[in-house]
């Protein structure tokens, strides 16, 4: 007996200890910068390591190390190497993972960058890399980090691209830093650039829950020239030399506008205090996309900027899904499986609705839940179907969501505290 008590207290002691560990315990006030190719097809995905880098300063979140609030479709976990411990794990997507579920993807291999950043850890560390399909299928990569090892780039002396603060709510060590980046614009257009930025700015921080979190948030502008105005089309035969070389058509879609250039995106904002990326794109054609832990990316200049930003970032920064639906009936897309949950938060197959929004819908409130007001006022919570392309078999928790309409004029509740809980996961310890 006597034996089962020591037992239970060494436990203890050893939790205690883990659960007292802070940032400082384990890591060094300075990021690593890890890029990885992600390659493969639709049957089978391969990751590799592309180099390590380290510039001086950490910008990302000190408080809530191991865990993460949304689980993506793929992390990165750095374990202690002699204890086996989790020192720190981020979530993310990619978007490689969402070109294995088009219809190219089985016809084809490709290869796409990636890039994470994480603190520099004081000793060796393993980290497992996990890529999953829209059916929980993984891929893995497991590598040793050693702090020490020489061929680590040191990037601490490179100069920063001129940048500037639009809106600052706390030191780095606190806030979430978000930085704008210039896409088409050339250096005598750096000024409709920052008044852009500022629109961005303004924007996003009229919402709840940013509104009520201005304090969590500073936003910097980087001021990143390219050699030519706006941004490639390549339905047009429009290849242009930008910033970041995005362009439109991705997947062959027209009107989504995305990079495969990031590297290019941390190089033009190494030794500036960066973790979310919102791109701007000099045009006023139609377009954007949103990836989760990658970026956003959206055009400045047409009629619906302000919304469409607010909606890309509720998907680069909170992993929200879209809520919208094509009503030609096409139930073809492949993004999500229906015999899967999906790990965005606002929308749900039902296979594990338990996990989602289930505590917020009212027991008066019927599941599905038909539409009985007008679109433009919906939000009530319930179990809408038609959500994440799809007519059929995919459900959202409102009519009305900045998810689904550019007319909307908020978040719906389920979104709302979707975001708030990535913003208190990366700025409030919650131990």
């Amino acid at each position: 007996m006597k034996r089962l008590i020591l037992s239970a207290v060494a436990i203890f002691a050893a939790l205690a200890s883990l659960s007292a560990q802070t940032f400082e315990t384990n890591f060094t006030d300075n990021t690593l910068r890890i890029d990885y190719t992600f390659a493969g097809n639709s049957s089978e995905q391969y990751i590799a390591l592309r180099e390590l880098s380290a510039t001086e300063g950490w910008w990302g979140r000190r408080v809530n190390l191991s865990n993460v609030p949304l689980e993506g479709n793929g992390d990165l976990t750095l374990y202690d190497v002699e204890s086996g411990a989790v020192l720190y794990k981020t979530s993310f997507s990619s978007l490689f993972q969402e070109w294995i579920t088009t219809p190219e993807a089985s016809t084809i291999s490709k290869s796409f960058e990636f890039t994470l950043l994480v603190p520099m850890p004081k000793s060796s560390v393993v980290a497992e890399l996990v890529l999953r399909d829209n059916t929980g299928k993984q891929s893995k990569l497991r590598h040793t980090i050693s702090p020490e090892d020489r061929l680590i780039r040191d990037r601490s002396k490179q100069s920063a691209l001129p940048y500037e603060y639009l809106h600052k709510g706390g030191d780095s060590k606190e806030a979430i830093d978000v930085v704008i980046l210039a896409e088409g614009y050339t250096t005598e257009e750096m000024d409709i650039f920052m008044k852009d930025a500022q629109i961005t700015t303004d924007e996003i921080l009229s919402y709840e829950p940013f509104k009520s979190h201005k304090d969590k948030f500073n936003f910097i502008a980087v001021k990143c020239p390219s050699i030519d105005s706006n941004v490639s089309v390549p339905q047009q035969g429009a290849w242009r030399e930008t910033a970041v070389g995005s362009n439109f058509l991705t997947f062959y879609m027209d009107r989504y506008l995305t990079s495969g250039n990031v590297y290019a995106m941390y190089d033009l904002t190494t030794n500036i205090p960066c973790e979310h990326f919102i791109i701007l794109a000099n045009t006023d054609t139609y377009g954007g996309g949103g990836i989760y832990n990658s970026y956003t990316l959206t055009t400045a200049h047409h009629r619906d900027f302000r919304p469409v930003v607010v909606h890309e970032f509720g998907h680069s920064f909170g992993g929200l899904g879209d809520e919208y639906f094509y009503d030609n009936g096409d139930n073809n897309d492949e993004m999500h499986s229906l015999t899967h949950e999906p790990w965005e938060p606002n929308i749900t197959t039902l296979v594990d609705f338990e996990s989602k929004w289930a505590d917020m819908v009212d027991k008066k409130i019927e599941i599905p839940t038909q539409v009985t007001e007008k679109r433009t006022k919906n939000y009530t919570v319930g179990v809408y179907e038609g959500g994440g392309y799809r007519t059929k078999g995919i459900y959202r928790p409102t009519d009305v969501c900045r998810m689904r309409n550019n007319t909307a004029e908020r978040f719906c509740p389920v979104c709302e505290r979707a975001l708030e809980r990535v913003i208190l996961h990366q700025t409030v310890d919650q131990k």
